[in-house]
């Protein structure tokens, strides 16, 4: 029915269980390492980094989710504002790398300790490395799989669940708070949705994504359009992917 997409309930739902899905998948990810991981040479692909079998049923079930609520996304994709995402992701995404690019234009080594460590100034090498396959067809696979997940999934599960629901339930929890409309500005969301996207990451990340959630919640409020905030998620996502495969920085995602 098409008052079905205006019903509170199922807005609700629509907007908070794909990012549910996605958040269960890393426990998830923690538990299967925990009992399966083991990080040795001789080790099986399978159990030196299980992120590269968890990642891409992750990625297919939370995509079943965005497909199965998609009537109840309002995107209104825009040219205009699609072509100043693409720039405000390029921005965004700097501040987050320029931390990792900075430890190696000083040349340090090792752990960096005090304000550099806080600001997450690291070498950031260790993570998620398709190297691990031998096999040029597994090896592209991974690897287009993970650029899937970072541009596509997490650019529409988050926008969707911080910009799409917290940004409007936060300003009127015990009310009708979709009638909140779409990128409203005020103090309070901008703190609680910030604050929240930077605990949704390692603390490495937290001066990275405090700029970043700064610069998107800028731009949800300047355009209002989800379409927008999507768009510069997912260049982000995607400049950081090529960048993480050129400097071998594979901590970073």
């Amino acid at each position: 029915m098409a008052t079905d997409v205006n019903n509170p309930d199922r807005l609700t739902k629509a907007h908070v269980v794909p990012f549910a899905v996605f958040m269960v998948f890393l426990i998830v990810l923690q538990l299967c390492d925990s009992l399966f991981g083991w990080d040795h040479p001789s080790a099986p692909w399978w159990q030196r980094d299980v992120a590269h079998w968890i990642y891409p049923i992750q990625v297919i079930a939370t995509l079943g989710m965005l497909v199965y609520f998609w009537k109840f996304f309002r995107f209104d994709w825009s040219l205009k504002w699609s072509l100043v995402a693409v720039v405000f992701g390029a921005v965004g995404i700097g501040f987050w790398l320029l931390p990792t690019t900075l430890y190696d234009a000083w040349k340090l080594t090792g752990e960096t300790e005090g304000w550099m460590k806080w600001l997450g100034i690291a070498k950031r090498d260790e993570g998620f490395d398709p190297g691990i396959f031998e096999n040029p067809a597994a090896y592209w696979a991974t690897l287009v799989m993970r650029f899937i997940r970072a541009a596509v999934v997490v650019a529409l599960v988050e926008e969707i669940f911080w910009r799409g629901f917290v940004m409007r339930f936060c300003m009127d929890w015990e009310g009708d708070y979709w009638k909140q409309p779409f990128g409203r500005a005020h103090w309070k969301s901008f703190l609680i949705v910030t604050v929240l996207f930077m605990a949704a990451h390692a603390p490495i990340d937290w001066a990275g994504a405090f700029v970043y959630g700064a610069l998107t919640y800028m731009l949800c409020v300047w355009s209002k359009n989800l379409g927008a905030c999507v768009i510069m998620h997912a260049v982000a996502n995607f400049l950081m992917g090529l960048y993480i495969m050129a400097y071998g920085k594979y901590g970073l995602w």
